[in-house]
This record gives C-alpha cells, structure tokens and sequence, in this order.
C-alpha cells in the first residue's frame, strides 16, 4: 500500500480475487499479508472506500510504520491480524519472568516506549478527523505539484500522488538535451531540495525517475517556492552548451 518507487497502492482486492481462480483450479489457499508501510496510515482516512484490509477475506495480516504516516519519529512499526489464531505460534516468545510466563511477539526486554506513547498521544490528540485533515492536506499539496510538473514539457508523470502524497516522473525524450534526472537532483540539492532520482527495479531498470514525498509540514507555499526553484534549475540545465561531467550523471541518491 504505497511501493517505495512510486508511492502507488498494489491493487489488494483484484489480488484476492485472482488468489480465488487459483483456489477454485488447484485447491491452494493462499492468505495475504498487505505491507501498509505508508497506505495504512493514509487510506483509512481519505480514501475509505478502498477495500484492501480486513474487507477482504483473505487479508489475514497488515503492518504499517508510525513514523511514515502516522506523524510519530522513526523506530515505530505495528503489525495486526484479523484473529488471535491467525498469528503464528512460533512467532511467539514465552519468557519466564519475574516468577511466570509471558507470551510475547516484540523484540524482547528493554527498549525505548517513547514512539509508543507518542503513538498513543496523537491518536488522542488528532482522532479520526485530525489525521483526515493532515493526510487530505498532504494528499492535496502533492496533487498540485505533480500537476505543476505535468505541464512541463520535459517530465511526464509516472502517477499523480492519488494514492498516498508520494509520485514519481520521468524525463521526456528531447534532442540534443545535456542533461538527465541526477543532474536536476544535483541542481535541486544546491538549493535545498532532496529529491532522489534513481532506476527503476528490475525488469525496468533502463527507466530513470524522480520522486517527491509530501509529508506533514510540507505547506502550498513550499509547494509553490519548490515548483519555482524546479522551473529554475530545468532553464540553468537547458543553457547548457555540453553535457554535465560523467561523474555527476552517474550519481545517485544517497540516504
């Protein structure tokens, strides 16, 4: 529920049904497990309708990451499942501790509580509605960017950030350009802005995009000044009178 490349969702429910033709020709039942790493902190409020979780009957399992989406530092992840039983029993640690068994699914002994609280604290302090407000405002501010940078003629766009605030581009085929996607991320960096170009996985690793993370905090007018600053470092790269130096175009981004 958002591929790192893009941000796009899988499409879960057309899985499950595929999953049924199998079970129907073979007898195999296969169960899912749906990685909501950022989607499940997304869809839930802006997108309700979307059936990939426990609407679907064969989603037995779904994790997300609190320090994606749901607006809590990093070091925080949850795991559910639809029923008690459908977790795996050797998954399960049973410590003998202060004088009785504790069964337990979690890395063991001590370890810092401080995302958990803060965890706790925000959904408090939010409720359903805050986080709508904060992902639809993400949500929003992504869609007037990728529609910003559609209408450039060099980039055209992967998605749209319809699905979680993450969408990707790729560079349009033009003659004689001096310039590609790590050179605009080299140009964007000068000026603050981290913006990963990178290949895409394999069987499409000859395709090159960039992509763009909307976040909370990340406002219309930062939108608006990125956008100028873009439009800025694409009219420096086309004054080119010969190509970047080979170092900088192989260059990709680094975390």
């Amino acid at each position: 529920m958002g591929v790192t490349y893009t941000g796009m969702y899988e499409p879960v429910e057309q899985i499950s049904e595929a999953l049924d033709r199998i079970e129907e020709r073979t007898g195999l039942d296969v169960r899912i497990h749906v990685d909501g790493a950022s989607g499940g902190m997304i869809a839930p409020f802006i997108q309700p309708d979307l059936a990939w979780d426990f609407r679907v009957k064969r989603v037995y399992s779904i994790s997300t990451s609190g320090h994606k989406y749901g607006l809590v530092y990093p070091g925080l992840g949850w795991v559910v499942w639809r029923e008690t039983a459908d977790l795996p029993e050797s998954l399960i640690f049973k410590v003998s501790y202060l004088g009785g068994e504790m069964p337990t699914f979690a890395l063991n002994f001590s370890r810092p509580g401080a995302q958990v609280l803060l965890q706790y604290y925000m959904f408090l302090r939010l409720g359903f509605d805050g986080y709508r407000r904060v992902q639809q405002t993400s949500h929003d501010v992504a869609k007037y960017l990728s529609g910003e940078i559609e209408q450039m003629d060099d980039f055209t766009l992967w998605n749209d950030g319809s699905d979680i605030p993450v969408f990707a581009w790729m560079l349009n085929d033009k003659p004689d350009r001096k310039w590609n996607l790590y050179d605009l991320q080299d140009r964007l960096r000068m000026k603050g802005w981290l913006v990963p170009a990178y290949p895409m996985p394999v069987d499409l690793t000859q395709v090159t995009v960039q992509r763009i993370v909307v976040r909370n905090g990340f406002s219309h007018d930062m939108a608006e000044a990125f956008i100028k600053d873009l439009k800025s470092c694409v009219k420096y790269l086309d004054g080119l009178r010969s190509p970047m130096p080979s170092e900088a175009r192989a260059s990709g981004f680094h975390h």
